[in-house]
């Protein structure tokens, strides 16, 4: 919005500052990050006060949950969406079609993951909303958007460390993107079990994808790397650092110990974020090596199903993978933050694919 006013004023004075994708990048994460910390208290008050008995917990999980997360309120993920989708608003390019794609998925992911919250907390069940439901709900969101994306950006399926080579998937592509938005989705639900173990990795991931995107839409920068151009995914550099901002406000209130769980309000709309951006960059296989954790989450619960299914047996003392953990012994905060140092490093062999080629 602020740089559609600065256009009609013709870019004169301060106002000229609004063609830069940095300066706008960096009024987004502010805007977003003092909106977050502004609605925060009156925020939780709300939720404490409409939920009452707050999230349900698991009873089969660790001991000290049910000490000390029980009657913490859920969808804190609204004050993120807030925050985000305000300051978005304010500073994006609004003629920038990748960005309305990116919160096409955002908050349809959003929306799903509030209904499964509002269930869960009226009817104090672990159930929500069914599963297949969910999952039908969300490739529906996710296929429209790919549908839409890749008629911009093309069908190939870019491999890192290959300059300028792909996999030319035609329709398949659609599928794949699609299944790269919900599975991001759910992977970011998954991990969401301790204070701060998601949110931080989030910020990491979308940070790192903030660059990619700002290096692909400037042709300059893509022809050196080798990496695939796509004219105006820069503008997503905006979408990630609103991003980035709501959710440092977030984790204001949600560092140990919670005040406010973001529930899937909150995590399946950013893990629809992430994917949506790793779609429009062409960069879906580096997503698996950025969001890693995310990944390894979601395999240590695949293999825990399927191994207990098969032979009765758990891999596992609990997945997702950060429960096995707390059952050995190790402190909340200990999980939380070595996890967030193998975000990182993650982070930075992800950006490393850009230059080994």
């Amino acid at each position: 919005m602020i740089k559609l006013i600065a256009e009609f004023a013709g870019f004169e004075g301060v106002l000229n500052l609004a063609r830069y994708i940095t300066f706008r990048a960096i009024g987004a994460m502010v805007t977003a990050l003092v909106i977050a910390l502004l609605i925060g208290p009156r925020f939780i008050t709300m939720l404490r006060s409409k939920q009452g008995k707050g999230q349900p917990i698991r009873e089969d999980g660790p001991a000290s949950h049910l000490l000390t997360k029980k009657g913490t309120p859920t969808m804190g993920g609204l004050m993120i969406l807030i925050a985000f989708t305000a300051s978005t608003l304010l500073w994006m390019d609004v003629t920038n079609g990748f960005v309305w794609a990116a919160l096409f998925v955002t908050l349809g992911f959003g929306a799903i993951g509030f209904m499964d919250d509002y269930d869960k907390v009226t009817k104090q069940s672990h159930a929500g909303v069914s599963g297949r439901v969910r999952l039908m709900l969300e490739f529906l969101i996710a296929g429209l958007a790919c549908t839409w994306i890749a008629s911009r950006t093309g069908t190939t399926l870019y491999l890192p460390f290959l300059k300028d080579f792909g996999l030319p998937l035609g329709m398949f592509y659609i599928a794949f993107a699609a299944f790269i938005v919900t599975g991001f989705g759910n992977a970011v639900n998954l991990t969401d079990g301790l204070d701060g173990l998601a949110t931080m990795p989030v910020i990491i991931a979308v940070a790192t994808f903030a660059i990619i995107a700002y290096l692909a839409g400037n042709i300059r920068f893509s022809d050196y790397l080798g990496i695939h151009h796509v004219p105006g995914s820069g503008e997503l550099a905006v979408f990630c650092a609103a991003l980035i901002g709501a959710c440092l406000g977030f984790l204001w209130y949600n560092a140990p110990p919670a005040a406010v769980f973001m529930g899937d309000t909150g995590s399946l709309a950013l893990g629809g974020a992430l994917g949506t951006i790793a779609v429009i960059t062409n960069h879906e296989l580096v997503l698996l090596v950025v969001g890693g954790l995310f990944v390894l989450e979601t395999v240590s619960v695949i293999i825990q199903v399927a191994s207990f299914k098969m032979t009765g047996k758990r891999v596992f003392r609990m997945a997702p993978l950060h429960h096995h953990y707390e059952k050995k012994g190790w402190a909340e905060s200990t999980v939380v933050i070595r996890f967030w140092i193998v975000s990182i490093v993650l982070a930075l062999a992800g950006l490393a694919t850009l230059k080994l080629r």
